[in-house]
């Protein structure tokens, strides 16, 4: 992911991947009741899973963008303060679903989890492979204490969701664009230069992310993410772009930007944004325009973003770039304790 907006609707956007930290090993089995002497087992995620997480991911969520390099990361190095864990589902030696848990660190919001993606391949659903996901996550984020829980939920899945005592909050749209032929490069006005992100200091990308995402729309703030979070998670990130990515500076001020993650000829639009006091002047549209009509020369062929339905901003920027919808989730939320 996550596109956002602020107390004056203004175009921002995002769908933060995450990285995260492994927990001691554990292994739980089960026998499979929808295939009498078929088995499957949960287990502890390695960094050796990330070809089959990407596989799976791909089948069952085929507009999420993670290649391996950074699937393979994100398991073996999570930032240590957030606790992440992740837990995967065999059946006979292929992996068959994911489900990762940890505590919430970018937000001023105290004691507050996320249980991220949790899917289970088509062929091995209705067996008790997701409730098994599903309840060591919990089990994990009641070890840390949390006391407030988020997840996301495709629109068939939210009965499954109030089963578990999971409430809908927020609807996301998710959006792709084909990039043949490539966006054209637009003429930015005077005064604006659109940058690669490549040569740019990170600590400036950093805190300018950060003064935008504070008014990204979601269940909580986006109001607390550190320098070295950001920067283990986004900028040294082996799926981020930085020929690609671009930024809009204005009197040697970073004003906006528009970060590319990609795998292959796939990309997702991770974050793009423009200050507060430079919104309402088409910046976001532009830089996202720049950044995928970079990304069209180096390769890619789709482009995916997504957005919180409440932000019309965002959304009708998307719109005039040529995206069109192509599934929809729901973030659900449920108390602890």
């Amino acid at each position: 992911m996550p596109d956002a907006v602020a107390p004056q609707p203004v175009p921002t956007s995002t769908e933060r991947q995450r990285r995260h930290q492994l927990p001691p090993a554990r292994d739980h089995t089960a026998r499979s009741t929808g295939q009498p002497g078929v088995g499957w087992r949960i287990r502890t995620a390695q960094p050796d899973d990330a070809p089959g997480v990407v596989a799976l991911r791909s089948l069952v969520h085929p507009y999420l963008v993670r290649g391996i390099a950074s699937t393979r990361q994100m398991i073996a190095q999570p930032p240590p303060e957030e606790k992440w864990a992740a837990w995967v589902a065999e059946a006979d030696g292929q992996l068959v679903g994911w489900a990762s848990a940890y505590r919430n660190t970018q937000t001023s919001v105290p004691d507050f989890g996320d249980i991220s993606i949790l899917h289970v391949h088509p062929d091995h659903r209705g067996r008790g492979t997701g409730t098994a996901l599903l309840a060591a996550a919990l089990a994990h984020l009641e070890s840390l204490r949390i006391r407030r829980v988020r997840t996301w939920a495709q629109t068939d899945s939210l009965p499954y969701a109030r089963r578990h005592g999971f409430a809908p909050s927020r609807e996301l749209r998710y959006s792709a664009l084909d990039l043949h032929p490539a966006p054209p490069m637009p003429e930015p006005p005077a005064g604006v230069r659109l940058l690669p992100l490549a040569g740019i200091d990170p600590y400036q990308v950093y805190l300018l992310d950060a003064v935008a995402s504070t008014s990204e729309p979601g269940d909580v703030p986006v109001d607390a993410i550190s320098y070295s979070h950001w920067r283990s998670e986004c900028w040294e990130n082996p799926g981020l772009d930085r020929d690609a990515s671009t930024v809009a500076e204005v009197d040697g001020t970073l004003v906006a930007l528009s970060l590319v993650k990609r795998d292959g000829d796939r990309m997702w639009s991770d974050f793009t944004a423009t200050r507060p006091e430079y919104r309402g002047r088409g910046l976001a549209r532009l830089t996202k325009q720049v950044a995928l009509h970079r990304a069209a020369g180096r390769g890619v062929r789709t482009a995916y973003t997504s957005n919180d339905e409440a932000n019309a901003p965002m959304l009708a920027v998307n719109t005039r770039l040529g995206y069109r919808p192509v599934a929809t989730a729901w973030s659900c939320l449920r108390e602890l304790r």
